[in-house]
């Protein structure tokens, strides 16, 4: 699973935010604002992680269960696939 290229995390007035860049500049519905964690997956999907790459990551990284892990993985997964910010 990879970030679709158009598409940057940047770091604006202390928030994390997805910038589309490029030919996506246009598509403000792809500019979102991350949580901490949300911009920790990001950066992990940059290089092409996996699901459970993703939950061996952000076990080690964060005091969260393995439950809520995954729940939290699917939820932003599928908030990037809603804002089309996934590779197919």
């Amino acid at each position: 699973m990879k970030i679709k290229d158009g598409f940057i995390l940047k770091e604006i007035a202390g928030e994390s935010v997805v910038v589309p860049v490029g030919d996506n500049i246009a598509d403000f519905s792809a500019t979102i604002i991350l949580s901490e964690s949300g911009a920790f997956l990001w950066r992990a999907l940059e290089k092409g992680a996996n699901e459970e790459q993703l939950l061996k990551s952000i076990l080690s990284e964060y005091n969260i269960d393995a439950q809520t892990a995954k729940e939290d993985i699917k939820a932003f997964i599928d908030k990037l696939t809603i804002h089309n910010l996934l590779e197919k």
